[in-house]
């Protein structure tokens, strides 16, 4: 279903979805090396558990959300691929906030 078009570079970078490592080119998106390397679906939803799988590819629908290098909650469409990225499925809901940043408290 999802096809690549042919790319003017030959450049590649391997990354690692569910331990697997996949040789994708560089400069596409995770949710184009999961979607092209035939992993589907993402995620699942926190209530129902319902599959789902990248479906705008432009960071609207966050339907793409997946476990990128250890972080929970990281929409794949918007973040490119780099040499040996760690890429994982996010089942139901992932915590929120406590990632080390900011929590606009200032501190």
């Amino acid at each position: 279903m999802f096809k690549r078009l042919p790319r003017s570079t030959a450049e590649t970078v391997t990354i690692l979805i569910e331990g697997d490592p996949v040789e994708t080119a560089a400069g596409d998106t995770v949710a184009a090396a999961v979607l092209s390397a035939g992993f589907a679906p993402v995620r699942t939803t926190p209530v129902s558990a319902s599959p789902r799988s990248p479906y705008c590819l432009m960071g609207v629908c966050f339907d793409c959300l997946m476990e990128i290098d250890g972080v929970p909650n990281q929409q794949a469409c918007m973040t490119p691929v780099r040499e040996g990225m760690r890429v994982r499925r996010q089942h139901g809901a992932a915590p929120v906030g406590d990632d080390g940043g900011d929590d606009g408290d200032g501190r």
